[in-house]
C-alpha cells in the first residue's frame, strides 16, 4: 500500500539558455520542495541565486546517481519532498534522472513532471522537417567506427531523426550522416538554442558537411542535429536505383557502389546494397 504522508519527486525542467524561459510553476516548486537534486550544484546553485531561491541543494549525476538514488527515495517515503533538475532542459532526457525517476516509481512514490524546456523538441519545432512522426536519438558514439555503425542501423529510418552532438565532434558526425545516410538528405542544425548566439542552419548533409567544415561558427555551443526520414523507395526511384548502380559496379566494388549510388538517388543504404548484391554477378559479390 502506497505510503500517503510520502512526498513527490518533482521533475523540473530549466531553461536550456535563456532564464526568461524557466514558467512560474517551476519557480513555485523549487521555493517550496525541501531539497534539490541537481547535475551540477554549482551550475544550478546559479541559476537558483538568479532567482532568489535557497534551498539545499545535493549533487545527482551520471557517476552517482545509482547510490544516490536509493537515499533519496527513503527522503520521499519519510515525507520529503524532491525536486529533480539537469544542467539545462528536461532532467532524464540525454541527462541524469532515469534511475531516480525508476527507483521512485517502483516504490510507489508520486512522481509528477513540471514541464518546460526541452532542446529536441525546440530545434525539431524550426527545423521544418515533418514532425507528425520522429525519432530521438541522443548522441551519437564518439568513436568513429561505433558512429558509422549505428547511423548504418537508422540508415533506413523513416521518421525524421533527432541527434544532439557536441561541438568538436559535428564536423566529424555531419561528415559520416553524409556518408552513410546520403548526402541528399535534408537536414536542420541548431546551435546556442534560446541563447545571444542562437543559429538555424537548413540543407543537406552535404551542404551542413562542407559549412562545418570551413565555418567555425557552426562548430561551436550546444548542437542539436534533425535529419528528414529516408524516403520510401518508389517504382520510379527503383528504375533509376538499378541504372545507376549498373553503371558503378562495372566500375567500382560492391560496397562501395551502392554506397555512392544511394547518395546519387536518395534511397535507403539497405535497401540499395540488397539491391547491389541481385545486380552484381555472384564471382564478384566478395568485393
Amino acid at each position: 500500500m502506497a505510503n500517503s504522508n510520502a512526498g513527490r519527486l518533482y521533475v523540473v525542467a530549466t531553461p536550456i539558455g535563456n532564464l526568461g524561459d524557466l514558467s512560474p510553476r517551476a519557480c513555485e516548486v523549487l521555493r517550496s520542495c525541501d531539497v534539490i537534486a541537481a547535475e551540477d550544484t554549482r551550475h544550478s546553485g546559479a541559476l537558483l541565486r538568479h532567482f532568489g531561491i535557497s534551498k539545499p541543494l545535493l549533487s545527482l549525476h551520471e557517476h552517482n546517481e545509482g547510490i544516490r538514488a536509493p537515499a533519496l527515495v527513503a527522503r520521499l517515503e519519510a515525507g520529503e519532498s524532491v525536486a529533480l533538475i539537469s544542467d539545462a532542459g528536461t532532467p532524464a532526457i540525454s541527462d541524469p534522472g532515469f534511475d531516480l525517476v525508476g527507483a521512485a516509481a517502483a516504490a510507489g512514490l508520486e512522481v509528477i513532471a513540471i514541464p518546460g524546456p526541452s532542446a529536441l523538441l525546440a530545434a525539431l519545432s524550426i527545423a521544418a522537417l515533418p514532425t507528425d512522426r520522429f525519432c530521438f536519438e541522443g548522441f551519437l558514439p564518439a568513436r568513429a567506427a561505433a558512429r558509422r555503425a549505428h547511423l548504418q542501423a537508422l540508415s533506413g529510418e523513416s521518421r525524421t531523426i533527432v541527434l544532439y552532438e557536441s561541438p568538436h565532434r559535428i564536423a566529424d558526425a555531419l561528415a559520416d550522416c553524409r556518408e552513410v545516410l546520403g548526402a541528399l538528405r535534408r537536414a536542420a542544425l541548431a546551435r546556442e538554442l534560446t541563447k545571444l548566439h542562437e543559429t538555424l542552419y537548413r540543407g543537406t548533409l552535404a551542404d551542413l558537411a562542407e559549412r562545418a567544415r570551413c565555418d567555425p561558427d557552426l562548430t561551436r555551443g550546444e548542437i542539436v542535429l534533425v535529419i528528414a526520414g529516408a524516403p520510401p523507395c518508389t517504382d520510379g526511384q527503383g528504375a533509376e536505383l538499378d541504372r545507376v548502380l549498373a553503371l558503378l559496379l562495372a566500375e567500382l566494388p560492391l560496397k562501395q557502389a551502392a554506397r555512392l549510388a544511394a547518395q546519387l538517388v536518395g534511397a535507403r543504404d539497405n535497401e540499395t546494397y540488397k539491391r547491389a548484391l541481385v545486380l552484381k554477378p555472384k564471382s564478384d559479390s566478395h568485393s
